[in-house]
């Protein structure tokens, strides 16, 4: 297959960028607004900021600032409309110190009340009801640095058991979106005793992500280069030691630095995420762009994998559901749960279905090579490269088009 050109933009959207650690107070006037600000404050994006809401709109607001300092940013709402609104908004400027920023919510669509409300130092009007994305995204908007170079899409792979396949099929998949699609990517194996990249993709580094996680502070781009492994023109992999002569006790925070120093460089993040559940793990899943489950039909995998979806679909409400890939379908005289009643189970539709074929992956591995670079057209190849498309947002119709452009990872997302 030929490699389309190289991908000048590509990773996240702007508003995916976390939320700076900020104070957010909110005065509603109505509890839909106040459970939606709820809801938003619970995303992942707002994880870092301080969120308070409560009742009694711009009246309350004036009151309790009187003589207080003011957050960082203040939401507020009006019943009024009109020159009652904006006499409103005066009384609350009188109070509020001029680097708070202020959205108001109303009721009205009104587009003189709009551009009012701008020209007094408002910096957002919202008419309700409201939406958590629609809150997220605007609170985000308002403390995006313009100049902020874009950062990378983070795709954790899980595995419901040891043994199912997680890891290679996210080296796969990490291979594919790099070579078949043109977009640099970034392999992340954090299986930290036990990881496979470095056997997988027939290369050993004495130094890797866990010498980042050791001095995280210390991982700027100079050393983040030394540390990676090139592999080809767009692929890089972030290896594990795979050694158990060392003690790895890195804090979660360590984790989000290094995994926010390579999403800095890289527009597509794979990680490669050990089978357990500890705090990083799970703050590592949660935070993470998409996630891609994966389970073998059997008894042991369908609850791992219910539970893993259900707690990340109760945590990640705003997000797009986790994707569930089915590996090692038809295994030779293992009883195993059907694919359909499987997915049912798990109340998502399967991403990817993968027969086994030990050969093929035996092959691959043996050989240091990918299953598509061993066989391409064969049915597991094709399958994933159903997936890749799937995150990534290419679909069939513009690789038989030659496109040499590709959509972004939020469209893919919202396609999804």
């Amino acid at each position: 297959m030929a490699k389309p050109p190289p991908v000048d933009s590509f990773g996240a959207a702007p508003h995916e960028r976390p939320v700076p650690r900020i104070s957010i107070h909110a005065f509603c006037e109505f509890p839909d607004t106040g459970a939606a600000l709820q809801r938003a404050g619970g995303d992942r994006r707002l994880a870092k900021a301080h969120l308070t809401v409560q009742l009694g709109g711009i009246a309350a607001a004036v009151e309790h600032y009187n003589g207080q300092v003011t957050p960082n940013l203040l939401i507020v709402e009006t019943r009024l409309n009109g020159q009652e609104a904006l006499d409103e908004l005066d009384r609350l400027a009188e109070v509020c110190d001029p680097a708070t920023k202020v959205i108001v919510v109303g009721r009205v669509n009104d587009v003189e009340l709009y551009r009012e409300l701008m020209r007094r130092g408002a910096s957002e009007y919202l008419v309700a009801p409201l939406e958590p994305l629609q809150l997220i995204e605007v609170i985000s908007g308002l403390y995006l640095d313009p100049h902020a170079a874009p950062i990378g899409r983070v795709v954790a792979f899980v595995g419901a058991r040891g043994g199912c396949g997680a890891s290679t099929l996210a080296h796969n998949v990490g291979w594919c979106i790099a070579e078949e699609l043109g977009i640099d990517t970034t392999i992340v194996d954090l299986d930290l005793p036990f990881g496979t990249a470095g056997l997988d993709f027939n290369d050993e580094a004495s130094q890797g992500v866990a010498d980042a996680l050791s001095a995280p502070e210390r991982l700027d781009d100079v050393l983040l280069d030394r540390l990676l492994l090139k592999r080809g023109e767009h692929l890089s992999l972030f290896t594990a030691p795979a050694t158990l002569e060392r003690d790895y006790d890195a804090v979660p925070e360590a984790y989000e630095s290094v995994i926010d120093a390579v999403r800095q460089s890289t527009p597509c993040v794979i990680l490669d995420m050990p089978h357990g559940w500890q705090p990083w793990i799970k703050n590592t899943l949660l935070s993470s762009d998409d996630i891609v489950v994966v389970a073998t039909p059997d008894l042991t995998s369908l609850r791992n994998a219910k539970n893993i979806i259900e707690l990340v679909k109760a945590a990640r409400p705003n997000d797009t559901p986790p994707r569930l890939v089915i590996n090692q379908v038809g295994m030779a005289k293992r009883p195993e749960i059907p694919s359909k009643d499987f997915a049912e189970t798990m109340g998502v539709d399967p991403a990817a279905i993968l027969s086994f074929d030990p050969a093929l992956f035996g092959q691959a591995a043996n050989n240091g090579q990918m299953v598509m670079e061993v066989s391409p057209k064969s049915a597991v190849s094709e399958a994933l490269r159903r997936l890749c498309r799937s995150l990534t947002g290419r679909d069939a119709r513009s690789e038989s088009r030659g496109a040499t452009s590709l959509l972004s990872f939020l469209k893919g997302k919202k396609s999804a």
